[in-house]
């Protein structure tokens, strides 16, 4: 499976549609970036069922202005429409997988009920 380039209009439907999808925010000058790109395609050939994307940060400065993208390569994993994991840095294949590994083991509905209760409880202590 090859990756998918994303940008200011496609981004957010593709992170929101539901199922797991790894974003690799990268630049074509950026050293790190070429190193991790390798294992990154490897990952998206592994695993068919997820969908692997990839921000070109210099086609797509506004995207990556927004998404407060400091560092690259970045990625940021998100699973049902909800960012999971973002971390800046090239990691080895097995620190990926692990990740992987970890997003797929999460029980959603939890994290769901977590994120509502965090929300409840920031609501109810800012006295508003």
């Amino acid at each position: 499976m090859a990756t998918t380039p994303l940008t200011l209009d496609t981004f957010e439907p593709t992170v929101l549609s539901g199922g797991i999808t790894i974003v690799d925010f990268w630049a074509e000058w950026c050293g790190p970036c070429r190193a991790f790109a390798p294992v990154f395609e490897q990952a998206s050939e592994t695993h068919g069922d997820i969908t692997f994307a990839k921000v070109d940060t210099e086609a797509e400065q506004q995207l990556a202005g927004q998404l407060q993208i400091m560092s690259i390569p970045t990625v940021m994993v998100f699973r049902d429409g909800i960012l999971l994991y973002s971390e800046p840095g090239a990691m080895p294949a097995h620190q990926l997988e692990q990740v992987i590994g970890a997003v797929r083991a999460l029980d959603m509905d939890e994290v769901r009920r977590d994120i509502a209760e965090d929300e409840r409880a920031n609501t109810a202590g800012s006295g508003d």
